[in-house]
């Protein structure tokens, strides 16, 4: 009863002063609108981060070849072969590891009757399916027998069928790579884009040695330009990695004194150091667009403090016909909270509209959260709280007396 009259008084006083109600609002409105904006932005960004670091695959590394020198120029990890087929199976071995899919790959032409389409061909093993926490979505994957066989069979991505294929169903065709007929056996499940904005789905799987007899050649038989490596688990990244360096250095004969011949690298963490700073790209814009909640706060102090100034003689009254300090006190409290909210309201409307309108103009992805809208009220309430405190509690204070005198 006493919350219904409250409220009611509230909503009487916004109404005689319309327009500056509604100016007083407009901080809340930028303030909650902001920082629901930026929060989606951020969120989104943050998604999109996570959905990559997904398609990756879980507990990763990638081993490298080493690296040349020619006439004092250093060339990069990957320009000598130091790994081999032996190196991979031997690190499959450790106790911490899951799966290993060695990988040599080249660029090459793909011809489906009069349609054609370049893209990267990677000659791996049946374990790159575990390894990179792919599907099968059609058809099969190849065998280890495909292996062993060196057969002409492909797992093709979702980006070569579609320029190859459009809406025909693949499986079972036969392709032309780099002029050799290769026999069609499954498609694999669509990934996007990688962190650094390559589209994984634009590739063709093949048989490693298929790849190294039949259409890349390899001067150095047996060897790879990288192998592929999930651990069990994250709890074990540390010491897989260990015990890989280890293992090459005893495989590879390398002195304590001299440089690796490879490099092991933990994709993962790489991956989570970029989830990491998107996070607090996310938290960072959200906190610079709350700047705008304390601006609004700082709107509804003032106009309440003159709304007391106004006022006084109407407190003067309420005190004389038995008003408590308290009923004055949350009096102003609530008018002061119900601008706040009210303006909330707008804000949030106004804040979920630029978020989509933004997606839209930009082609980015935003995430608005139930969570991001609830917290902006609560923020917005807060303040409203806060700084309605002060000159509800001035208006309280008012002797009668003084304020029946007041003109």
């Amino acid at each position: 009863m006493i919350i219904g009259a409250l409220l009611g008084e509230g909503w009487a006083a916004m109404l005689a002063n319309r327009m500056r109600t509604l100016l007083t609002m407009l901080g809340m409105v930028f303030g909650v609108g902001a920082v629901i904006m930026m929060m989606a932005i951020g969120q989104g960004a943050e998604l999109m981060v996570n959905e990559s670091i997904a398609s990756m695959g879980s507990n990763l590394f990638i081993v490298l070849s080493g690296s040349s020198s020619a006439g004092g120029t250093r060339q990069g990890s990957g320009t000598v072969p130091t790994l081999t087929l032996a190196d991979a199976q031997a690190i499959s071995e450790l106790p911490q590891i899951a799966a290993v899919a060695p990988n040599i790959f080249n660029s090459a032409q793909l011809i489906y009757a009069s349609n054609n389409w370049s893209t990267q061909v990677a000659g791996t093993t049946p374990a790159i399916i575990e390894v990179r926490d792919w599907q099968v979505v059609a058809g099969e994957g190849f065998k280890d027998s495909d292996i062993r066989a060196a057969t002409r069979v492909l797992l093709m991505g979702q980006t070569v069928v579609k320029n190859l294929f459009g809406d025909e169903n693949p499986v079972g065709k036969i392709v032309r790579v780099k002029n050799s007929p290769f026999l069609i056996v499954g498609i694999l499940a669509q990934k996007g884009q990688s962190l650094d904005g390559r589209d994984q789905d634009d590739t063709v799987l093949v048989p490693i040695t298929t790849a190294q007899r039949q259409l890349f050649g390899n001067q150095f038989p047996g060897m790879v330009r990288m192998i592929l490596v999930k651990a069990k688990s994250a709890a074990v990244m540390a010491k897989a990695e260990q015990e890989m360096n280890d293992l090459l250095h005893t495989r590879h004969r390398i002195h304590a004194d001299k440089d690796n011949d490879f490099s092991v690298r933990n994709l993962t963490a790489v991956a989570q150091a970029a989830a990491s700073t998107t996070a607090a790209m996310s938290t960072m814009l959200g906190a610079i667009a709350s700047v705008s909640l304390l601006v609004g706060g700082i709107g509804i102090m003032n106009i309440m403090l003159v709304s007391v100034t106004e006022r006084t003689r109407e407190i003067g009254i309420r005190m004389a016909i038995g008003a408590k300090n308290s009923d004055i006190l949350l009096q102003f409290l609530f008018e002061a909270v119900m601008i706040s909210l009210a303006g909330s309201f707008i804000g949030a409307a106004l804040g979920v509209a630029c978020a989509y309108f933004y997606s839209q103009i930009n082609d980015t992805l935003v995430v608005v959260t139930l969570s991001s809208v609830l917290l902006a009220f609560g923020v917005a309430a807060s303040v409203g709280v806060f700084f309605g405190f002060y000159p509800a509690r001035k208006a309280a204070n008012l002797k009668p007396i003084e304020a029946l005198r007041f003109q």
